[in-house]
């Protein structure tokens, strides 16, 4: 198996679904309530370990039962914990999400540790970062510490995929680390100031991204697709259809699983479609680690294909 770096946030989340989102000063009873492991890191961790990559997983989390049980819960997908810190002051991260019966969902975060992981600490695990086949990142945990392990990968030749998400600018430094960013369409706007809404514009924003530094560009696009540009042509790759219950995660499962296909050297269309296939396994299951599916469970879903 390769060995793929997972280096981002791991929070518990507190789900409630109900028969929509509510309105600002609005109230909705009969709502169910879960609690789930999650945070974009761990989730991308998770989605890689189940569909094949040997994984090491590199964050920081509080002295709680919330971090007790994420550190066991990852311990048994088979992910090495031996690199999550613990930070005595501040709680783990929490997330409270909302989910409307169509598969929607809104979430807030209070980052706790996650917020507090330093680029002094992402050093302390320089070696297992120069030694990976991939180096995966996300933004919920500091810029300059997400910026100091990408430096340290393409130290040593190391391909960094970087989902620039929750959504914000980054270093022009960065982008020159990157192997393939994997914005979403939200996300690609707030970073080219192109708004992404077909496969004219999705080429455009994705050609801006690799002007900036970035070798290859994955747009994620919701029921559309994810248009995959390799820095010289571009495909659009048709989303799988399936019956939505819960978005939470997707797009963690996505990068995930793309992490996992790229280490098995696939084309970047069919690394792509490799992943919007676990994508859409993973919405049609609640939660967030608990909807990543396991690498028999695509066999079944063979519909999507590239599109020029």
């Amino acid at each position: 198996m390769k060995r793929i770096v997972v280096i981002g946030s791991t929070n518990t989340d507190m789900v409630i679904k109900a028969v929509r989102i509510p309105a600002p000063g609005e109230t909705i009873l009969g709502g169910r309530f879960m609690m789930n492991p999650g945070g974009k890191g761990a989730n991308q961790a998770v989605a890689a370990a189940r569909l094949g990559g040997n994984v090491t997983f590199i964050a920081k989390v509080g002295n709680d039962l919330f971090a007790r049980e994420a550190k066991a819960l990852l311990k048994n997908e088979g992910i090495c914990t031996d690199y999550i810190l613990t930070d005595t002051q501040a709680p783990s991260g929490v997330a409270l999400i909302m989910v409307g019966e169509n598969g929607e969902n809104c979430i807030s975060v209070a980052s706790g540790a996650n917020g507090t992981l330093t680029p002094e600490e992402v050093e302390d695990a320089q070696e297992v970062i120069e030694h990976a086949d991939l180096v995966l990142l996300q933004l919920e945990t500091p810029l300059d510490a997400v910026c100091r392990a990408a430096e340290i990968a393409v130290g040593k030749s190391v391909p960094v995929i970087l989902n620039p998400a929750p959504a914000q600018a980054i270093p022009e430094d960065l982008y020159e680390c990157l192997e393939v960013i994997t914005p979403n369409q939200t996300e690609t706007e707030l970073l080219t100031g192109i708004k992404v809404s077909d496969l004219k514009s999705a080429e455009t924003a994705a050609k801006e991204l690799c002007s900036k530094g970035a070798l290859q560009v994955v747009i994620t696009m919701g029921s559309m697709g994810a248009y995959a540009f390799d820095g010289t042509q571009g495909i659009m790759v048709e989303a799988v259809r399936v019956q939505a219950v819960d978005t939470t995660a997707a797009g963690d499962v996505f990068n995930g699983a793309l992490a996992v296909a790229l280490t098995e050297d696939l084309e970047l269309a069919d690394a792509v479609a490799f992943a919007a296939r676990a994508a859409a396994v993973s919405v049609t299951r609640m939660g967030a680690q608990a909807s990543a599916p396991y690498r028999a469970e695509l066999e079944n879903h063979r519909t999507n294909a590239p599109t020029h």
